[in-house]
């Protein structure tokens, strides 16, 4: 076998088994970040099926708390991407949100509705 071919099959190894190891992202992810609105605190409660990304968001905006369950979440590799539907005075907004994940880390950018885009990073809970 050649060289260029031990090469090649090491190369589709890697490329198959990376998305796997980039989709660890099962667990509690906070984050805290300054908004137009003032500093909002979330908690991501992230849990993974293949390339499926579920579960609630608790958030803690100008002294008010609520939960919402998360929509839309896929993991491809290092990217993720997931919506939050915010109910604003009986109005829903949608809050897309996509990163890159690096390590314990998670580098978002939200879209909320036609209001702006932010920039965050929320940080893996340690057991």
């Amino acid at each position: 076998m050649g060289l260029r071919r031990i090469l090649g099959a090491v190369a589709a190894v890697v490329l198959i088994a990376l998305p796997a190891l980039a989709a660890d992202l099962t667990g509690q992810w906070k984050a805290e970040f300054d908004t137009p609105i003032g500093v909002q605190k979330y908690t991501y409660e992230f849990k993974v099926d293949g390339e499926k990304l579920t579960g609630p968001a608790s958030a803690e905006v100008m002294g008010e708390k609520r939960t919402v369950e998360l929509k839309e979440g896929k993991i491809a590799g290092d990217q993720i991407s997931f919506v939050e539907m915010l109910d604003m005075q009986g109005q829903q907004i949608r809050i897309d949100y996509k990163g890159q994940v690096v390590g314990d880390e998670i580098k978002l950018t939200r879209n909320v509705g036609d209001f702006g885009t932010e920039q965050l990073v929320a940080k893996r809970v340690k057991p």
